[in-house]
């Protein structure tokens, strides 16, 4: 812990601690002098700056919480400049940027009272990156210690883990995205002093119990970088900020409970959409009800009382689940809604499906292209390129409003992005399945649940494109009421039991294992043995979920669509690529030309080549493998073209730019006088190569070809 003074005269506070085997420091008064408050979080090499601004009085008339978080990349950061050849400047946040501003807003968005309204923005900028490990958790720590020095009533603060298991088997945090990448395990978790508020995975198959000690581990690893936050706010002497929380009048509340007194539970009990008619009917009543006893005076009120027609409907929920272990649509706790799916509905895509899950459905199309096609990524932390692609939308008609239609938000990149870790862990390898994958997830209807729907859609429309998934995935998700320290588990939540309850928590896997999860808290903490019990649930929904789609595809297609490119692989020596390329890509070139087909060319060797038609595709294949073959001793050469006769014998062209002789004594077994009364200029001949000196000549003979296969 130290302190020195800043340009005007102010004191610079840092305070330190150790967090999983690296210094972790926090410093204020250093910049940021404009803002409600703003920390430098340095962790390695890595310096995050977080930023909270909060406005001094409520948003008036506003019925959500205007909480902002956003994640800034810096190319700087990583000391680059973007590869894109026309846009230099950090613009459009990556996906990647999008995602970690989501994994941030997660667990702080519970902490706030219900009812606040002030305006709230946090905003981590990367101005370092240690390259040994990514800066997600430090802006998440940043952030979070900026919105706990404003003095709003934010019930902080958090941190958060990124945890993998090394080589060892043993989990680890502060692993680079390259051990991350090839290992078994990539989970974040966020959390408060009390317990955990948010998890996030992707996973190779691992099992519940890998998972569940990984959240337990990071929960008490973590700690130290929550106590440094509280710390740095007991030393600073925050001051609390006044507030008022829009909340329904009590007597507004008081008055709609009566009214709803014997019109909820049992009597809404019935399957969605049927329970959704009702609801708003007797929504409709209750306005008209009202309205007339309050007559013009109604309109000021009735945002207070729609909001607490809410509230209560939101009890009654909670009050059946508990007492009754009743849902909404009358499903027990572990009963999954009616599943229904169709594959292969779209003729001329290169596969498709409709799963439908109660009333939620998802419709998802893949296509199938060469590598060339694959997604080049360019980020702070990241380059190279993205060759499997799912991509999620939801406009508004699926829930049944009028929305613009635009460039997809936060939560469409973010369901897109989960429903892809779901698949990612079971599918071929590039060497298997040289394709770029496009997975398209449109949902049809939104009542619970979609990015799940998604990923069950996309398992079986990759199926049904021939994808050689190494194994099918499902997923659900679960849900959560906390009565006291009691917890009441759910199985396939739906809409009213998802903002009436504490928790929604994702899974997706195999049979063998899981392969992502995401797990968001409504409530102030939970204790990961409440997340164990969560797993071991989910993995019998997904078992049963699992069974429906693979009774109607038991597995991927063993032939693809007769409209999808035909991709084949093989591969040379990276030496040889300048040959097959050409000088200024002539050769290549020529060979699109004459078959057809498309060609990539990797670094390592790798050759893709594309085609409709197989005969273009064996075409190009041959003519690179021509390019690039080395003589081998021993083999025959089939109908190779002779290029000169000399006195001596003659030269033959076993392949492009390799010419071996066949001495006029390897002509034939009986003696050869003139080279030119066996061959001539142009004749095509069959030849054994025999010999390769020391000089890299080759000697050819035909005699011996002729003699292996019984010719005198």
């Amino acid at each position: 812990m130290g302190s020195t003074i800043n340009p005007f005269g102010k004191e610079i506070t840092t305070v330190e601690t150790e967090l999983c085997g690296r210094k972790l420091s926090l410093e204020v008064g250093r910049v940021g002098f404009r803002s409600s408050s703003s920390v430098l979080v340095r962790y390695g090499d890595t310096v995050v700056l977080g930023t909270a601004m909060v406005g001094e009085k409520a948003v008036q008339g506003m019925d959500y919480f205007p909480l902002s978080i956003d994640y800034e990349e810096k190319m700087y950061a990583a000391g680059k400049i973007s590869g894109s050849r026309f846009i230099k400047r950090e613009g459009r946040p990556s996906d990647d940027a999008v995602l970690i501003g989501r994994i941030i807003d997660r667990p702080i968005r519970p902490l706030w009272p219900k009812g606040y309204r002030h305006e709230v923005q946090g905003i981590a900028t990367v101005l370092s990156m240690d390259p040994a490990f990514r800066p997600d958790m430090i802006a998440m720590i940043a952030v979070s210690a900026a919105l706990t020095l404003t003095g709003a009533p934010y019930d902080g603060p958090v941190a958060g883990l990124r945890v993998g298991i090394n080589k060892d088997g043993q989990y680890e945090a502060f692993m680079s995205a390259e051990e991350l990448d090839s290992g078994k395990l990539d989970l974040v978790v966020a959390a408060k002093e009390s317990g955990v508020m948010m998890v996030e995975a992707g996973a190779d198959e691992a099992t519940e119990d890998e998972v569940a000690g990984a959240i337990e581990w990071a929960f008490e690893a973590m700690q130290p970088a929550i106590q440094l936050q509280k710390e740095l706010a007991e030393k600073i002497g925050v001051t609390s900020q006044e507030y008022e929380l829009l909340l329904p009048d009590e007597e507004i509340q008081t008055e709609v409970d009566t009214w709803l007194s014997g019109k909820l539970g049992k009597n809404l009990h019935r399957p969605y959409p049927e329970r959704n008619a009702l609801v708003a009917e007797l929504r409709e009543a209750f306005h008209e009800n009202f309205a007339e006893r309050y007559e013009e005076d109604y309109e000021e009120k009735r945002r207070e009382f729609d909001d607490a027609f809410t509230m209560a409907l939101h009890k009654d929920v909670r009050t059946q689940i508990v007492e009754a272990a009743i849902r909404p649509d009358g499903r027990k706790l572990t009963e999954i809604r009616q599943l229904s799916s169709e594959v292969g509905i779209l003729p001329r895509t290169h596969g498709s499906s409709l799963f439908t899950r109660g009333v939620t459905q998802a419709m998802n199309v893949v296509t199938l292209a060469p590598l060339s096609y694959a997604q080049i990524v360019d980020t702070m932390e990241r380059e190279g390129e993205r060759r499997y692609l799912h991509h999620y939308n939801a406009p508004g008609w699926t829930v049944g409003e009028v929305r613009r239609l635009g460039s997809p938000g936060r939560r469409e990149i973010g369901h897109g992005y989960l429903a892809e870790r779901a698949l990612t862990a079971v599918l071929p390898n590039e060497a298997d399945f040289p394709y770029t994958i496009r997975s398209v997830t449109e949902i049809m209807s939104q009542n619970g649940s979609t990015s799940m729907a998604a990923t069950c859609s996309s398992c079986l429309a990759l199926m049904d494109a021939g994808v050689p998934l190494k194994r099918p995935v499902s997923g659900i998700a679960m849900g959560l009421m906390m009565e006291g320290d009691k917890p009441y588990i759910m199985s396939d939540i739906a809409d009213a039991e998802d903002f009436a309850g504490d928790m929604d928590f994702k899974v997706t896997g195999t049979t063998e294992g899981i392969t992502a999860l995401q797990m968001d808290m409504k409530v102030h903490g939970l204790s990961p043995n409440i997340l164990r019990q969560a797993l071991a649930q989910a993995k019998e929904g997904r078992a049963y979920i699992l069974d429906h789609m693979l009774s109607v595809l038991s597995g991927p297609r063993k032939e693809m669509s007769q409209y999808a490119p035909r991709v084949e692989s093989i591969k040379i020596n990276p030496d040889k690529i300048r040959e097959v390329i050409g000088k200024g890509g002539e050769t290549i070139n020529k060979i699109i030309a004459e078959t057809g087909a498309e060609i990539d060319i990797k670094d390592d060797g790798t050759v893709v080549i594309a085609s409709p038609n197989k005969t273009s595709i064996d075409g190009a294949i041959k003519y690179i493998q021509l390019l690039t073959a080395e003589p081998e001793v021993g083999k025959i050469y089939e109908n190779v073209p002779v290029v000169s006769v000399m006195d001596f014998g003659a030269f033959v062209q076993i392949m492009p730019g390799k010419d071996g002789l066949v001495h006029v004594s390897e002509m034939k077994e009986e003696r050869v006088n003139k080279p030119s009364d066996v061959v001539k200029e142009g004749d095509h001949v069959t030849v054994k190569l025999v010999a390769i000196d020391d000089k890299g000549r080759l000697q050819l003979s035909m005699k011996q070809v002729a003699r292996e296969r019984g010719k005198k």
